[in-house]
């Protein structure tokens, strides 16, 4: 299974298991005096970007469920979120929402783990993360990789 994983937000961790295993982290940050919408163009260019280095093998995009953390946040996470199931939708690729309790305890045991925990979960993996996020996006693809193989 072809599968593209994502921690969704301004500092967006990535994972893949298409080609090879990668990882990364991409930044959808705003310039000053630029648009909100700005974020997410960005994002769209991103992923299609990452279709075509992936050559159009993304068959699940595997992703953490959006928070209602209040104000910008929740809106930026779930503006992210509506663009990655657009994408999708448009490529007819599969869509994996994950919790972030259920990640958690998949990971580290503890549906409430730190961020730190779940670095060196992606760690004791064999990965090798810049920081949470593309821990996160680690931890997802391994999730799902885990869950389609049953």
């Amino acid at each position: 299974m072809n599968i593209l994983s994502l921690d969704m937000a301004t500092k967006t961790g990535w994972a893949s298991n298409i080609h090879d295993r990668r990882s990364g982290v991409i930044e959808f940050a705003l310039k000053r005096g630029e648009s909100v919408g700005m974020r997410f163009l960005r994002c769209r260019a991103w992923l299609n970007e990452m279709w075509k280095l992936l050559e159009g093998h993304i068959e699940v995009i595997a992703f953490e469920q959006a928070h209602h953390r209040g104000g910008a946040a929740t809106a930026c996470c779930v503006g992210l979120v509506t663009e990655v199931l657009a994408f999708a939708a448009a490529h007819s690729i599969e869509t994996m929402p994950i919790h972030t309790a259920t990640l958690k305890k998949f990971a580290t045991g503890n549906g409430r783990a730190s961020k730190d925990e779940m670095v060196q979960a992606a760690i004791q993996r064999g990965w090798n993360p810049v920081d949470d996020n593309e821990a996160d996006a680690i931890l997802l693809l391994e999730y799902a990789l885990k869950e389609l193989s049953n």
